[in-house]
């Protein structure tokens, strides 16, 4: 890949306007665009309107187009004779509540000093307004130092993805022709935990599901009924109980069909980031690693499939004591998933393992709450290496390839539906409060993150 030769003259661009560009992000962080709440409906278009207009501004074919729900904002610049890139962000941001917990409005941004540098504080600086506007910045330098913007470029800026990005997928079918690039790129992550910079090649998927078991057509009295009757709540933890061995392996068939092992390379690069468990759980007041037996805790969170009870509810749980056998017991499970682990064949093994310990005169109902797939990237296409190169470069520290416990869907959207692999590369912080109160971005990863784009541009475009 090749470096462009004015390189230098566009990072000392990004840093002669450093100022402008945070006054430029305020000023998007104005914007309440709240994608969850109706009420903030013309906030979201405003925001879209506003980037599409700044995108305009700076050469870009631009424009604001609608889905049933909040508009997608594309941009586009004339294909040329490297390789074609399409950078997604969201303008979209989590509500605030609660509002009292936060320091300063959350939709009146300053920046503010810390003790670790100056931060970006407001709703939206981190997730995701912050990091795709450090893309933007890079491309402004760009065209003020070489009189136009990298070729072959397209953006794509959601306004749902807060919202379950419920028009996502039949957008980038409708639209394959004109968004199908070589290449995608996100920032939408976070930097490792040190602070070092990082390429995220894999993320796990994730599937939901609401199960439900009744059996009597009323709370019972314990006295009369206990030990005669069915209780749903037992029998729902019965259930639940043994989808985990005692080694922390889950116990559904073929529940490890397609997860694979760690290569011997990405588990040596892994071991040289030098996570401790331990300290990672005492950030919120454990210390004893848990988990799939064997197996080192960056393989646990990265690279190992998951069951996790996420919410348990029956009977009487107010103040004061009820001794019934409820009518009703539910629980919310999730798994996190990876490879090629088929989304359906798991769910409906975990169905039949609930339905074996269900007695006959009790129901049980199901209700999925959605699934992805796992996505891993082919990390021997050269461009990733140019990437991790040209970040080591800007941060003077050895970049990473790293995985990520969460699920980012529109990664494996682009794989499935337009054919494209994903460089993810963020650089957001563990204590940026993300979806919290006091949410904040590092004018470092702003700054820095223009520069990184920069120099990602100038090897691959």
């Amino acid at each position: 890949m090749a470096t462009d030769s004015r390189l230098d003259e566009v990072l000392e661009r990004l840093d002669a306007g450093l100022s402008g560009a945070v006054e430029r992000l305020r000023t998007f962080l104005r914007i309440p665009s709240i994608s969850t709440d109706p009420a903030f409906a013309a906030d979201v278009r405003a925001a879209a309107n506003w980037l599409r207009d700044e995108l305009a501004d700076l050469g870009f074919d631009a424009a604001v187009m609608d889905t049933p729900g909040h508009p997608m904002v594309v941009a586009r610049t004339p294909a040329g004779e490297g390789r074609s890139l399409l950078f997604y962000g969201h303008y979209d941001v989590q509500p605030v509540d609660p509002l009292e917990l936060w320091n300063r409005p959350p939709f009146d941004p300053a920046v503010e000093d810390t003790p670790n540098g100056p931060v970006i504080r407001g709703r939206g600086a981190a997730d995701d307004k912050g990091q795709l506007m450090t893309f933007v910045e890079a491309c402004r330098a760009w065209k003020a130092v070489h009189g136009a913007l990298p070729p072959g470029l397209i953006l794509l800026f959601e306004g749902e993805e807060e919202s379950g990005s419920t028009n996502l997928q039949p957008f980038l079918r409708e639209n394959a022709g004109m968004l199908r690039a070589d290449l995608a790129l996100i920032c939408d992550t976070n930097m490792y935990s040190d602070g070092r910079p990082a390429i995220t090649t894999q993320l796990r998927g994730l599937l939901g599901e609401e199960i439900v078991v009744r059996a009597a057509d009323r709370d019972l009295h314990s006295g009369s009924f206990g030990g005669l009757a069915a209780n749903p709540i037992q029998v729902l933890v019965n259930a639940l109980a043994t989808v985990k061995d005692a080694e922390g392996r889950v116990t559904l068939p073929g529940f490890y069909d397609g997860a694979p092992e760690l290569t011997d390379e990405l588990r040596a690069d892994w071991q040289a980031l030098g996570f401790d468990p331990a300290e990672f759980l005492s950030r919120v007041g454990l210390h004893e690693p848990i988990g799939e037996k064997g197996r080192t805790g960056l393989e646990m969170v990265w690279n190992r499939p998951t069951f996790e009870i996420n919410g348990i509810a029956g009977g009487y749980a107010g103040e004061g004591f009820k001794t019934v056998l409820p009518a009703e017991a539910r629980a919310k499970v999730s798994c996190r998933l990876v490879g090629t682990q088929d989304t359906d064949a798991i769910r409906e093994a975990l169905r039949a393992h609930v339905r074996a310990h269900v007695p006959a005169d009790c129901t049980v109902e199901f209700h999925a709450h959605g699934n992805s797939q796992a996505s891993v990237m082919d990390t021997s296409d050269p461009a990733f290496a140019a990437a991790k190169a040209a970040l080591t470069a800007e941060w003077g520290r050895e970049a990473a390839f790293i995985g990520a416990g969460g699920s980012i869907p529109v990664a494996g959207d682009f794989k499935r539906l337009l054919g494209m692999d994903t460089m993810l590369i963020g650089f957001g912080r563990d204590d940026d409060r993300i979806h919290s109160p006091n949410e904040k971005y590092d004018v470092q990863s702003f700054a820095k993150g223009a520069r990184s784009w920069a120099r990602i541009l100038a090897a691959l475009a």
